[in-house]
């Protein structure tokens, strides 16, 4: 493969340069420092917490027995891995493309897409704004994560545009057989309204975007063999990926080819795009996906119990609220949901208007207290950030009695 994306990488020498690195506010360097922008970013993301629980949290199969099966951190890996062989390739800067797939999905809710259905159900029902985990993994890089500087002070991360742009820009279909990055520098809290509104604004966003979709759609097959769902489709699957019926099927048989007819389709001029013939065929994996295992009735049940988990912690919490005496409140129920209660007291006092002894936290107040909606939100945010098995523990603690 030529470098034939060099010229619009996101280098120094390219027009967007100076929005591509500029930072809510002016981060700190150290004098013997030798990381770019970009890696200062990636080091930032993979030593912040909500990345570290990201390895607890469902990808498509809940709680797998199986240590082999994928969990959301393993699916950011994947998508780490693909869109760096494809930058790499097509002379794009990996540096970017590593820090994007790292952190795109940091939003994502405990149980997976799931999950992020019935928060979002929740925040209707409560005349909320829809929850959607690249706004709320925007939300997370921008107002919640935190990290302790050389001041012993917590602040937020602080990412450069590039990244958070990538991270609320890397989800929604393909709809068209080619990609391209948008020219507009928006206002990215401001302007997003809905998911997949704008496309990214670097190619290197573009390829995360692609690369999250080659990614799971492989492993998801592979995982749902290892599951025994797929039993009585694998003939079904050879034909559709054109192999003999006793194929050995994996992620890497279905991503490499994938890989390889991307980046020799694509080009600057005509953009990020499959053949034709492979274009339907991942139209035809994707419908293969959703009907055999997405859809699939073994999903049911713990659909179900997700809603119940989820719902009765948003509850227990949200009858609390009683303005700038709240956190009376709460701690008048430790004693009866002493996990429940103390965790998210710990949590909220980072971001609320009530004070707080804790002088180094150096991060925006984000909640108002005398704004109901406000603590409803902080409540979303909160639960958003839970591991599968958190929420689990946190959910029996409450009905314990």
């Amino acid at each position: 493969m030529d470098l034939k994306f060099s010229s619009v990488s996101a280098t120094p020498s390219n027009p967007k340069w100076n929005n591509l690195i500029s930072r809510e506010d002016e981060l700190y360097k150290k004098v013997n420092d030798v990381r770019s922008e970009f890696e200062r970013d990636y080091d930032r993301i993979i030593y912040c917490n909500a990345f570290r629980r990201l390895k607890h949290k469902t990808q498509v199969f809940f709680l797998p027995k199986n240590d082999h099966i994928c969990t959301r951190i393993e699916h950011v890996n994947n998508v780490d891995a693909t869109s760096y062989t494809i930058a790499k390739a097509l002379g794009l800067n990996t540096n970017l493309t590593r820090a994007i797939s790292v952190s795109h999905d940091i939003g994502h809710s405990p149980f997976g897409h799931k999950g992020e259905s019935v928060l979002n159900n929740i925040c209707l029902e409560n005349d909320l704004e829809p929850f959607w985990h690249e706004r709320n993994g925007l939300n997370f890089v921008d107002n919640i994560e935190l990290l302790t500087n050389t001041n012993n002070e917590e602040k937020n991360l602080n990412l450069t545009y590039a990244v958070r742009d990538g991270i609320i820009s890397h989800c929604g279909e393909i709809d068209e057989n080619s990609i391209k990055p948008r020219t507009e520098f928006i206002n990215l809290e401001k302007d997003y309204k809905k998911s997949n509104q704008y496309l990214p604004y670097t190619w290197e966003g573009c390829v995360v975007k692609i690369s999250d979709k080659i990614s799971y759609l492989g492993r998801d097959i592979e995982d749902a063999i290892s599951m025994g769902i797929l039993d009585k489709n694998l003939n079904e699957l050879c034909d559709l990926l054109e192999v003999p019926n006793n194929s050995n099927l994996n992620n890497t048989s279905i991503i490499g080819d994938l890989i390889y007819d991307l980046c020799n389709n694509s080009s600057v001029e005509n953009g990020l795009r499959f053949s034709d013939k492979m274009y339907e065929k991942i139209k035809l994996l994707k419908e293969f996906n959703y009907k055999y295992i997405y859809l699939h009735k073994c999903m049911k049940p713990s659909e179900r119990y997700f809603k119940l988990v989820l719902t009765e912690i948003f509850t227990t919490l949200s009858n609390c609220y009683d303005g700038m005496n709240t956190s009376a409140r709460l701690n008048e129920l430790k004693s009866f949901y002493p996990k429940a209660i103390d965790s998210f007291i710990k949590w909220i006092s980072c971001y609320w208007n009530i004070p707080t002894d804790r002088t180094n936290l150096k991060n925006k107040i984000i909640y108002d207290m005398n704004n109901r909606k406000d603590y409803l939100r902080a409540i979303i945010t909160y639960i958003s950030g839970m591991t599968d098995s958190y929420a689990i523990e946190t959910y029996n603690d409450i009905v314990k009695y």
